[in-house]
């Protein structure tokens, strides 16, 4: 008779404590499906058809590696990223960090708006997506970073989660043969290869896609923010787990749309911008389908154009040990809102500026981000071990190989993507 009331309330219990913890994990993961995410993963299916779904198998595992141990990080010491390499590594390697950071984000940031810009044009004469509603998404985002609390952001990025179900939905629409995808993923996924070279560039874009430089230092943060205590990281870790399978079944599904779709006609292949991907799927799937392409392109710019900035302010901060935190006013964090403004106001401009240049401006975070990756990892690598901060919660062997391993082949192809990025493919 005991047994079933315990239950009854022991049930509840975990599930409540579960929604406490809930949201780093899927909104740092989703918020990889940026605008360059998309982008790299219509080309895919647009070159290669369902080829590169076994790419994205690879990218859970790395994605779920990595953010699980920033997560864990953030949980067990109470502080950001830049904090602990501030504190553990001195100001110089803090500052080159930094830098590099500063610069790998911008080059984000301006591509967020950029596909905001290129989803809007499908719906709106280009000057006034330009000169009217892109200064609105700007301030849009400006206002849900400075005007609200942590809770109040998470919850809004949360709901902005399930319109990337959208993608699901054209996938489905498009009448894929799901027999084919199962044999040209896993069976034969270099058949009919013949530029190794493009198809390599392709693999690694999209692997540069979803474990981002920005992503570690704001998973972190915005687990110190919420204040997730080490007790409670289990539940975290299913958090950032789920999250990783959302963003790379997501993935999959524009990979399988656009290869449904786009991959049969040829001329489609060489697409300029996710926008010209959602364009074409018109006269093939339908308006339907192509308005709820771009629909989902637009949420996805403007929430990587929330995350990244944000992450942004968070690790300059925490490495130079100024006050950060969603919903603080200028007095309060004033270097926080400041960087994270100017980066959303330069990003806006340059966009505004370079309108005919949405192409390079999307794909450019995937180069730029590659060269700091592997120095990151490395850090939190090393800071993870160091059983002075963690205690128990430093990374098992069995652990620790599949981490290094993840980070050296990152490595090796972030190195590749650079220079097949300045030679021809």
């Amino acid at each position: 008779m005991l047994k079933r009331p315990l239950l009854a309330g022991i049930l509840p219990s975990r599930f409540l404590l579960l929604l406490s913890v809930l949201g780093p994990g899927i909104i740092t993961a989703n918020a990889d499906n940026d605008a360059s995410g998309i982008f790299g993963y219509s080309m895919a299916g647009a070159q290669y058809g369902y080829k590169m779904l076994w790419v994205l198998v690879l990218s859970t595992i790395a994605l779920g590696v990595a953010q699980e141990i920033c997560a864990r990080m953030g949980a067990v010491t109470g502080r950001g990223l830049a904090d602990l390499i501030r504190e553990e590594y001195g100001p110089k390697i803090t500052l080159f960090a930094m830098t590099a950071l500063l610069i790998a984000n911008f080059a984000t940031t301006v591509s967020e708006f950029a596909g905001i810009l290129a989803g809007v044009q499908l719906f709106l004469p280009p000057q006034i997506a330009r000169f009217i509603v892109l200064p609105i998404a700007g301030m849009g985002v400006f206002l849900a970073v400075t005007r609200g609390s942590y809770r109040k952001l998470e919850k809004f990025l949360l709901g902005a989660s399930l319109i990337y179900l959208l993608y699901i939905v054209s996938a489905v629409m498009s009448h894929p043969d799901w027999g084919q995808i199962a044999h040209s993923a896993f069976v034969a996924p270099f058949a009919g290869v013949h530029n190794v070279n493009a198809y390599v560039f392709i693999v690694i874009n999209i692997i540069g896609t979803t474990i981002t430089p920005w992503g570690q230092f704001y998973i972190q943060s915005s687990v110190r923010d919420k204040g997730v205590k080490p007790h409670e990281f289990k539940l975290l870790r299913m958090d950032v787990m789920f999250g990783a399978f959302f963003t790379t079944f997501i993935a999959s599904a524009i990979v399988i749309c656009c290869g449904t779709m786009l991959y049969p006609h040829p001329e489609l292949h060489n697409l300029q911008d996710a926008g010209q991907a959602a364009a074409a799927l018109a006269p093939l799937a339908g308006k339907f389908a192509s308005v709820i392409f771009a629909i989902g392109l637009i949420n996805a710019s403007m929430f990587g154009a929330i995350a990244v900035p944000l992450s942004t302010a968070y690790a300059i901060t925490e490495s130079l040990g100024w006050e950060s935190g969603v919903g603080r006013r200028i007095k309060e964090a004033p270097l926080f809102i400041g960087i994270f403004t100017l980066l959303i106001i330069a990003s806006v401009l340059t966009v505004m500026v370079f309108p005919h240049h949405l192409s390079s401006l999307i794909i450019l975070p995937n180069v730029v981000g590659g060269a700091l990756l592997p120095i990151i990892l490395v850090l939190m690598l090393l800071l993870v071990n160091k059983r002075r901060l963690m205690g128990t919660f430093v990374n098992s062997p069995a652990y620790n190989a599949i981490a290094w391993t993840t980070t050296v082949v990152i490595a090796v192809l972030s190195l590749t993507l650079l220079i097949t990025t300045l030679l021809p493919h």
